[in-house]
């Protein structure tokens, strides 16, 4: 099983980090905080491309995985990151579900609960889902 997904959007870098948190949101998905790390890097004097990290979830579908096996909290919330490559088209990538299966103690097939946001990413980005 892939450790990461990588998904070239077919939008541009604000466009992109948009949809996706508008594609989450419309699903029930909490964004619990978006992080601008090239604004982080700008504010020590540092620059870096694009770069924007979506943290989001479900406490109904996660803190159930999160009482079965309590470390496995250090996987939760989800993350979405969101980059600008050198030829300026934005990339998503994250952990997929099924990499996540049986970590920290996890029962193995709960991690697979997670994977709902998977579609919607991949939809958002103008991908083809899986």
């Amino acid at each position: 099983m892939a450790e990461i997904v990588k998904l070239v959007s077919g939008y541009s870098f604000p466009e992109t980090v948009q949809r996706l948190k508008s594609a989450l949101e419309a699903k029930g998905f909490r964004i619990f905080t978006v992080i601008d790390q090239r604004e982080a890097a700008r504010s020590v004097g540092l620059d870096m491309p694009p770069t924007t990290l979506i943290i989001y979830g479900n406490p109904k579908g996660g803190t159930p995985l999160m009482v079965a096996a309590p470390d496995f909290a250090i996987e939760l919330p989800l993350k979405l990151l969101v980059r600008e490559d050198p030829d300026g088209k934005a990339t998503v990538i994250y952990t997929p579900a099924a990499s996540l299966d049986g970590r920290h103690g996890l029962p193995k097939g709960l991690a697979e609960r997670l994977g709902a946001a998977e579609p919607l990413i991949a939809a958002a980005v103008g991908q083809p889902p899986g």
